[in-house]
């Protein structure tokens, strides 16, 4: 039986890898010209167009010996799904820039293509093209299309006044790294901790966009301030009080934790509050809407965590240790 080209590790020529990753890619219909032109067509969307991008790198954010490359593949496309995501829109085309390193099979590619491709359909969104180039570690780096029907969540639009929520759960994935690392030494009951670390782990491996909700929020009137989790709660709600010129008091008790966290840290905040990579929304909202109303309109967990007040100092209430910045990008990882 003959092998397939690259299957065994010698890579094909860069057309010949660009048509194959390219295969089976279905476009809708607002993609008028997709891959294999200079550049793909797509109609113009009826709102506001948003435009984002995103790099993933092998031994900063990620290491193949972690997951599967299908994992992988859709990890990199939620990235930047978060980022239209906290802005409230809908994502509609994409173009995927694969950096590959020595000793990266095709095969491997066309597996990150596979988990690409899903996570594309999934959030209705078109693979229209990409570029092919020689790095020293493997990266992907994705540039997305979006558009806003109506208003957009920006990070100045947050008032005095204002109540911060969080939805989902945080810490999950900074505590999975750590784990995936080598970094987190658990103590305890050995099957709890197994079963807390599995979970841990896969929330950092596969993370979800809250697309839906990001588009419920922008609904809202006036349309909340918000950002989405990457670098930590205190680090991207930082960023919202520079923008909109204010400050906040968060009550350290009430942030969102699974109880996978709980099990292995136990009251200790430091991962809730500066770990990042769990891309959930922040948002900072008028008051009158309660938890449980906000959770029905946006079909997640939503928590209460704090508010906006005068001045430019962020103020954690209630933690029991001493907190850092969160995540850089610019920085080793800690």
């Amino acid at each position: 039986m003959r092998k397939r080209s690259g299957a065994s590790g010698k890579l094909p020529s860069e057309f010949e890898l660009i048509a194959r990753l390219s295969a089976g890619i279905s476009l809708s219909r607002r993609t008028i010209l997709g891959a294999g032109d200079d550049c793909a067509i797509v109609s113009r969307p009826r709102g506001q167009v948003l435009f984002t991008i995103d790099s993933i790198v092998e031994k900063v954010h990620f290491d193949l010996r972690w997951g599967t490359p299908e994992a992988l593949g859709a990890r990199a496309l939620a990235v930047n799904l978060s980022d239209i995501a906290a802005m409230g829109g809908r994502p509609t085309a994409c173009v995927v820039n694969l950096g590959v390193r020595e000793g990266i099979t095709s095969r491997t590619l066309e597996r990150i293509y596979s988990g690409l491709r899903g996570a594309a359909r999934e959030a209705a969104t078109d693979i229209v093209g990409g570029n092919i180039t020689r790095a020293r570690e493997l990266s992907i780096t994705i540039a997305i299309l979006g558009e806003a029907g109506g208003a957009v969540m920006r990070r100045d639009a947050a008032r005095p006044g204002d109540e911060i929520f969080v939805t989902g759960t945080l810490g999950d994935a900074a505590l999975g790294w750590r784990i995936l690392a080598g970094k987190l030494k658990t103590r305890g009951d050995a099957k709890k901790n197994r079963a807390s670390e599995k979970y841990l782990v896969e929330r950092f491996l596969s993370p979800h966009a809250r697309l839906y909700a990001g588009q419920r929020l922008a609904a809202l009137r006036p349309a909340p301030a918000a950002i989405d989790v990457s670098d930590g709660l205190m680090q991207d709600l930082g960023h919202i009080l520079e923008q909109s010129g204010v400050g906040a008091e968060i009550d350290a008790p009430r942030i969102p934790v699974s109880p996978a966290y709980r099990t292995l840290m136990g009251g200790d905040m430091v991962h809730a509050l500066t770990g990042g990579e769990d891309y959930e929304l922040i948002f900072c909202a008028r008051p009158g809407h309660s938890e449980a109303e906000l959770s029905r309109r946006l079909r997640v967990a939503v928590r209460r965590i704090g508010r906006i007040v005068r001045g430019k100092r962020l103020n954690v209430i209630g933690a029991n240790a001493p907190i850092a910045a969160g995540w850089d990008q610019l920085r080793s990882r800690g």
